[in-house]
């Protein structure tokens, strides 16, 4: 198995993804080594021979910083900042984006400002390559001095207190560093600082929710090609022409997405009796590329920020100085995760209301999508479960990022309310595959109904596929298990 070295290289949303799927291992490149114990170094030299005060490393933290903490209680100041900062709260972080926050914390320490022992590092790298994952909860995070809560709770892993996982089983902390020849780490001068310092809960969540948003924009893209015919709407809105005028570059995808994905259908080709269809079908290139111009953005913003140094203080050895600076504030991940969510969210908004459109009974389809409606509800109660995952979806694109509030004594007196925004947009990603696999129900119900014509081939694949999981609906059952089933078939497509 390829090894990736962790090194000034930069790493990109693809290539994490990449990294993940493949379950490579990673380790530091002789060149980082070079780079963290020269910083170290530094800072013992520095400590060694200096009396002034430095932020959290010889002095207390946030409103305490002015507090001169004595030589021979250093080590003491970094476990007690790390054991009374492990405050979260609430459900446990999924493991699956655990592991991408132990590779950008890892990432973040390699550059050789944090002044971290090559030991702790290393530590983490193996964290990382065995499956032993830190417990973490999900709130505590004010997205400002870092993700000092969740980070804190990482930190107490290689440090061998409470509880991990190790490869999906929940063990003592000490048992598990045990199991990968590792001792538990006694933190140096400022190490506990630079591993609570830094953005990694919320870049983490960002960067799960940026591969979710992708794949989900294609999605969308290919669930709204079935409904296009299931609906038997209108090829006309996804010419070139129209898109090229208003050249905006995800407008103008999804067009040539749609055109693609219909290409050979008859059921398109076929004369329409309609002049215009409702905004939900033609205007899915303007909707639709919205959405995928915003993953871009906060893509450009994500990628960044996980090849960035954001801990505090940043020990410079080139320019032989120690800065205090704001490096671990999240507000530039908050403001882009807002956005995100809000992005993303569109796409079940204009989802749903093209599942609302096909159980209309309008263009020979019978209403609810099933035979003998009245007798039977058909396909009548799914969408109101798609409305209500829409309407939360709407509550939780409120923005965190416009909210603040004082913490620490006056000293911490603007947050970004980052980590809110993760885990919220988290939500919203999850909530709109749900919305997306209600439409995709509704959408292979309409599209049978269309016999004999026959759709495109790809829609007619996705089709077929589709019902040796999901069949026909002749009369009512229990949808819930067809939409959890539906969810399941979306997330095992996989198209180029």
């Amino acid at each position: 198995m390829d090894t990736h070295f962790i090194s000034a290289e930069k790493l990109t949303i693809a290539k994490v993804e990449e990294l993940i799927s493949n379950k490579t291992k990673i380790a530091l490149s002789d060149s980082a080594k070079e780079k963290i114990n020269a910083c170290r170094k530094y800072l013992d030299d520095k400590l060694a021979d200096n009396k002034r005060l430095f932020y959290g490393i010889n002095t207390g933290f946030g409103s305490l910083c002015n507090v001169r903490i004595e030589d021979q209680e250093l080590e003491d100041l970094q476990y007690k900042l790390v054991v009374s900062t492990a405050c979260g709260m609430g459900d446990e972080m999924p493991h699956e984006i655990i592991r991408l926050l132990l590779l950008f914390k890892i990432q973040s320490l390699s550059y050789g400002y944090s002044a971290i022992a090559l030991n702790t590092i290393e530590t983490l790298v193996d964290c990382y390559n065995e499956d032993l994952l830190p417990i973490i909860y999900q709130q505590g995070s004010l997205g400002a001095s870092g993700d000092l809560a969740p980070l804190a709770h990482m930190a107490l892993a290689i440090m061998g207190i409470g509880d991990v996982y190790m490869k999906g089983k929940r063990m003592k902390a000490t048992e598990a560093l045990e199991k990968i020849n590792r001792k538990p780490v006694v933190l140096q001068s400022k190490e506990g600082l630079a591993l609570l310092n830094g953005t990694q809960f919320m870049s983490s969540y960002a960067v799960w929710c940026l591969m979710k948003a992708r794949r989900l924009s294609v999605l969308a893209d290919l669930v709204g090609a079935v409904s296009i015919d299931g609906f038997d709407a209108k090829l006309e809105p996804f010419t070139d022409t129209i898109h090229n005028i208003r050249p905006h570059a995800g407008q103008i995808q999804t067009a040539l997405n749609m055109q693609q994905f219909l290409k050979g259908s008859e059921i398109i080709a076929q004369e329409k009796q309609h002049v215009q269809d409702p905004y939900s079908f033609r205007c899915m290139p303007q909707v639709h590329g919205a959405s995928k111009d915003v993953i871009a953005h906060v893509t450009h913003i994500v990628e960044t920020e996980i090849n960035s140094v954001t801990d505090n203080p940043i020990v410079d050895v080139a320019n032989d100085r120690i800065l205090s600076g704001g490096n671990f504030h999240g507000q530039t991940l908050a403001i882009n995760l807002d956005y995100l969510a809000i992005g993303v969210a569109e796409l079940a908004n204009i989802s749903e209301r093209r599942t609302y459109q096909m159980l209309s009974g309008e263009r020979n389809l019978p209403v609810f999508l099933v035979d003998k409606p009245g007798l039977n509800c058909g396909l009548m109660i799914p969408q109101y479960s798609a409305a209500s995952i829409v309407s939360q979806n709407k509550q939780l694109c409120t923005p965190a990022s416009v909210d603040s509030i004082v913490s620490c004594n006056g000293q911490e007196d603007h947050v970004s309310m980052g980590a809110n925004a993760a885990t919220k947009c988290y939500t919203v990603m999850n909530n709109v595959e749900k919305v997306l696999a209600i439409e995709l129900l509704t959408a292979t119900q309409a599209i049978d109904y269309r016999k004999p014509l026959k759709s495109s081939p790809i829609v007619e694949q996705i089709r077929s596929d589709y019902r040796k999981l999901v069949p026909f609906i002749t009369e009512d059952r229990v949808f819930h298990d067809d939409m959890v089933k539906s969810v399941e078939f979306l997330q095992r497509l996989r198209w180029k």
